[in-house]
């Protein structure tokens, strides 16, 4: 179990504005995860356990031992915190074939289980056609592989991983992400993993950490997070949903119903605790939700009239953009069903309506 509560100040300069880092989390077995922009302080996080940068005050434990303590003024070194650390650029010794970077890893192991360890490590992580090259002679996937190994060769307390998947292409971020799930059921370690990949929160990550110019604004399970943003800000981070200004009319908690005003057309959604008729609010809601029909007529409930602008190719489907700044993502087979229809209504269904 890793617990910390840290605080780190950075003064204004000509050059940089000042910055203040200040949370307080834990990490069990499993992948935590630390989501955010650049800059939202997450690797100044990973440095701070690991020993690489000193906070102003706060604390730090990883299974009950201090690894650091502004009060007392413990500070232990980074050798001597048990903490694996794979870093954005794999941070390999170039001079070194991938064998002898686990080997430099495992020195301070008996000869006998070094080399067993070593053996163990090559084989697990599928490095025996590799694992007399350097660095330089291999594939990104195989670097980053290697560099996971040389991280918990030294059976850490736990593992820091900093956007490991950062520069792979999609079959390496496939093979990257096979990997680490061997590593969260083998290992039974605690991982903390910096991310801005909301997909990746979902491929890997148990509880989430959304931060915000050093802050921790939300905490959850991916899935949580996603269903209920806890603030505009947060919605915007996570960049998964129609963020739409409105008003609500009506609200009936009896009934588990609302009204909201958006624009000229009124829209009916569940009950929303904590907001008064009147409020101003933006309504969530994610492009994968909503609904596209040709306008038949007179418009149903929760249909709004707008114009198609394009039709965007994605992986799954095709995202279609609106007026109003409202996208919809529909399959391939449904657009081409409806991709002559003259005039476009698109359904709000009432039970996908968030706000903040």
């Amino acid at each position: 179990m890793l617990r910390a509560k840290l605080k780190k100040t950075f003064q204004n300069h000509p050059d940089s504005p000042g910055f203040v880092l200040d949370l307080e989390f834990s990490a069990s077995a499993g992948v935590t995860v630390l989501f955010g922009a650049s800059g939202a302080g997450k690797t100044l996080v990973l440095d701070s356990i690991a020993g690489f940068v000193k906070p102003d005050e706060g604390r730090i434990l990883l299974d009950d031992r201090i690894l650091y303590d502004g009060a007392t003024g413990v500070h232990l070194s980074p050798q001597k915190r048990y903490c694996g650390y794979v870093f954005q650029n794999y941070a390999l010794f170039p001079h070194m074939t991938l064998r002898q970077n686990l080997e430099f890893a495992a020195e301070r192991q008996p000869r006998l289980e070094r080399y067993r360890h070593v053996a163990e490590m090559i084989e697990k992580f599928q490095l025996g056609e590799s694992a007399g090259r350097r660095p330089h002679q291999v594939s990104g996937g195989q670097r980053q592989r290697c560099s996971i190994a040389r991280a918990l060769i030294g059976a850490p307390k736990v593992l820091l991983l900093d956007e490991p998947a950062n520069g792979l292409d999609a079959s390496l971020r496939a093979d990257l992400y096979d990997a680490l799930r061997q590593v969260r059921r083998e290992f039974k370690t605690p991982i903390v993993l910096v991310t801005h990949d909301l997909s990746e929160c979902f491929e890997l990550g148990e509880e989430m950490l959304v931060i915000r110019e050093g802050k921790i604004v939300q905490q959850g399970s991916p899935r949580q997070i996603l269903a209920s943003p806890g603030n505009l800000e947060v919605a915007r981070l996570l960049g998964a949903f129609n963020l739409l200004e409105g008003e609500i009319r009506m609200l009936d908690p009896g009934r588990n119903l609302s009204r909201l005003q958006m624009g000229e057309f009124e829209l009916e959604g569940p009950y929303f605790p904590g907001h008064l008729k009147g409020d101003r609010v933006t309504i969530c809601v994610r492009p994968e939700q909503l609904r596209v029909h040709a306008r038949l007529g007179r418009l149903g409930q929760n249909q709004i009239p707008a114009d198609l602008l394009n039709v965007v190719e994605r992986p799954h489907g095709l995202r279609l953009e609106f007026s109003g700044n409202i996208r919809v993502t529909i399959s391939r087979a449904e657009y081409e069903r409806q991709k002559d229809n003259r005039e476009w209504v698109i359904e709000f269904p009432s039970e996908a309506l968030r706000v903040v």
